[in-house]
């Protein structure tokens, strides 16, 4: 190499590195498997690739994160489809730029061995519930399809003891509680629940887990390399799930209980492989689902409530 070459390429050496842009992303709740893509692009350096320094945290409260974002407080934050289309009707300055996990997770619980095996059973039954809102439009939803009105069943609510009161037969069944999780803790208490899947119920299908940001305050370019970086996380975690296991779990002692261990195994197949892509179609009967059911006041365009930012960037 001639004497000028060398010195230029020893004076490339000498540049400092590119700072990365850094990212605060709020989690919906404290660190689960059902945010496996995400701490296995921060275990495994997918984040830095991207020049991004993403900063995780858990809130305090899990009705926080929105909230944070929407203030400028955060710069994204995971959130479910269902509260976004209530949050933005509220006027907050919400959008959805990414999804994680792309398939509802809720689902109406009951004992296997109970006496409700399907909707239909649960006319003079008791159903328990934590939030009310879109989870009794759910349940109205799935009652419509079988035939019955809210009338026929008595709602109570449980706060967060969905599995203690199913066990304990205060209620017959119960609505709100996660199928990749909620099923195993009941297992493990000793008692063996089942499933009734809102999506096959006359409920139309949702994204549970998304990403917001501000869509005041949009930057694309730093949201488009953060989902890059998530799909590489998504796509590692079901190539390699074994592998991918021991990078999560590493992170918490207590992540390597049989509870999260086992909801591992039952949200794998649920994480987006394309976080950034937009189901237009989803997000509009979603929207027309809430209106009819008297939790907005009009049907507002997608447009208004989510984006693929990449496309959008895209066509600008």
């Amino acid at each position: 190499m001639k004497p000028l070459a060398i010195a230029a390429f020893a004076a490339f050496l000498a540049q400092p590195a590119l700072a990365e842009d850094k990212v605060t992303l709020m989690l919906d709740w404290f660190v689960n498997p059902d945010h496996g893509p995400i701490i296995v692009a921060q275990e495994k350096g997918f984040f830095k690739d991207a020049g991004l320094e993403v900063e995780i945290v858990a809130p305090a409260d899990p009705a926080d994160p929105p909230k944070l974002v929407a203030a400028g407080k955060a710069d994204l934050a995971v959130s479910y489809q269902p509260q976004l289309h209530l949050q933005v009707h509220e006027g907050l300055p919400l959008t959805r730029v990414g999804t994680l996990v792309a398939t509802p997770l809720n689902c109406l619980m009951v004992r296997a061995d109970g006496p409700v095996q399907e909707v239909a059973d649960l006319k003079g039954k008791k159903i328990g519930y934590s939030v009310s809102g879109v989870e009794s439009a759910l349940v109205t939803a799935m009652l419509n399809k079988a035939g019955l009105t809210p009338d026929d069943v008595e709602m109570i609510n449980v706060n967060f003891s969905l599995g203690p009161a199913l066990i304990t037969g205060q209620v017959d069944a119960t609505i709100g509680g996660y199928r990749n999780f909620e099923l195993t803790q009941m297992r493990i208490e000793g008692a063996e629940g089942k499933c009734l899947f809102v999506e096959e119920q006359g409920v139309p299908t949702y994204d549970e887990l998304i990403f917001v940001a501000n869509s005041d305050k949009l930057n694309r370019d730093v949201i488009t390399r953060f989902l890059s970086a998530v799909e590489r996380g998504a796509q590692y975690s079901v190539n390699h799930p074994d592998d991918a296991w021991e990078v999560f779990s590493a992170t918490a002692p207590d992540l390597k209980d049989e509870l999260n261990t086992q909801a591992w195994k039952d949200t794998l197949p649920r994480f987006s492989q394309s976080p950034a892509a937009l189901d237009h179609g989803r997000y509009a009967r979603f929207e027309t689902f809430l209106h009819e059911a008297g939790l907005v006041d009009k049907v507002l365009p997608v447009s208004a409530l989510a984006i693929d930012p990449g496309a959008e960037e895209a066509t600008e």
